[in-house]
């Protein structure tokens, strides 16, 4: 709220969720209260993650704001969602995570809340975005949007080097920019901590895991708790195999997990992506990395303690998590989410275009 408050000039939104609930109409309110004093006001919601009725919507439109939704509940594109979640100010200061706009993110866990995580940027990076962001309003306002065109902004805009960058994630026919430097950084790696939410990537990404849970320390904390039971299902499945490489598996007990944060080495990943196929291959996400010891230290002590609120996973587990039914019941799930979803998702949207 602060942020938006703080706004001179420009805001600058992109969320998947943007809920018509006490939350929602009061950063609803702080936008209109930012178009009255002047500030121009952009916003780009998911026409899947926001089921939004328009009339919640309708008076921060009359106030002046330029208000669409990414790809409308309608046609193949359907399957593809703005995962992105950001709020940028004057194209100076920003916010970057996993939260959406809605009660579940700003309530705590005895309201059922979501745990997550979020980085205020402010400076050169933070000005480096405002193009992206621009662009995809602009793609996303046309009649008939092409892929083609999507594909090339997430490349253009994915910064290739340095310590501080911004990184893509996206419908590309290859891995996308996101995807292809986890990938790159977890090579060599000798030291990963990840805290996903939704934790089913593909078996190429798993066996990455399992070298790092052999030359080294690999630790992961998921969820114990979700909206979602299928995705906790499919993330039991890939537990056997990682526990027998030397990989630490926690599930977070105090609340649902929404936080998305890779450590890898020295190199932090913060955003809105999850370890799974979607946000590895498909979605759009946004993500920022950092290269630096000092950074990566301090958020491995954040890693720990959310490591003690969680609790650890063993082989002898399995015989309770991993046990006939139950078992079954893991692989369907993981086969629904790594590869049904997403093999229909990516040839709806990639074909033709």
């Amino acid at each position: 709220m602060s942020l938006i408050d703080g706004a001179s000039t420009t805001l600058r939104l992109l969320y998947y969720t943007f809920a018509d609930d006490r939350a929602g109409g009061r950063v609803r309110n702080a936008l209109i209260a930012a178009c009255e004093r002047g500030v121009q006001v952009s916003l780009i919601i998911d026409g899947f993650g926001s089921d939004t009725d328009e009339g919640f919507l309708q008076p921060l439109r009359d106030a002046g704001a330029d208000i669409c939704r990414f790809l409308p509940r309608w046609g193949r594109r359907y399957l593809l969602r703005n995962h992105q979640k950001l709020a940028l100010a004057d194209g100076t200061r920003l916010i970057v995570g996993g939260f959406n706009i809605a009660d579940g993110y700003f309530a705590g866990p005895e309201s059922e809340g979501w745990r997550d995580l979020g980085l205020l940027v402010e400076g050169p990076a933070a000005q480096r975005l405002t193009g992206y962001v621009d662009a995809l309003l602009a793609w996303t306002k046309r009649p008939q949007p092409r892929m083609r065109e999507l594909r090339r902004a997430l490349s253009r805009w994915s910064e290739p080097a340095g310590r501080v960058r911004w990184l893509m994630g996206g419908p590309t026919r290859r891995l996308s920019p996101w995807a292809r430097t986890v990938r790159h950084d977890m090579r060599r790696a000798r030291l990963v901590y990840l805290i996903a939410a939704y934790f089913a990537p593909s078996p190429a990404m798993l066996r990455r895991l399992d070298r790092v849970g052999r030359r080294g320390d690999a630790q992961v904390i998921t969820a114990a708790k979700s909206d979602n039971s299928t995705t906790i299902a499919a993330a039991r499945f890939t537990y056997p195999g990682l526990l027998r490489k030397g990989v630490r598996i926690f599930e977070y007990q105090p609340s649902k997990l929404h936080t998305k944060l890779f450590i890898i080495d020295d190199a932090v990943h913060i955003g809105s992506a999850n370890f799974d196929m979607r946000s590895l291959f498909l979605n759009m996400e946004l993500m920022l990395r950092i290269e630096d010891k000092a950074f990566a230290d301090e958020l491995r002590r954040l890693f720990a303690h959310e490591r003690e609120q969680s609790r650890e996973v063993t082989l002898a587990d399995m015989t309770g998590l991993g046990s006939g039914i139950a078992r079954a019941r893991q692989a369907l799930a993981y086969f629904l989410v790594s590869v049904v979803d997403f093999t229909v998702s990516r040839r709806l949207n990639l074909r033709g275009d």
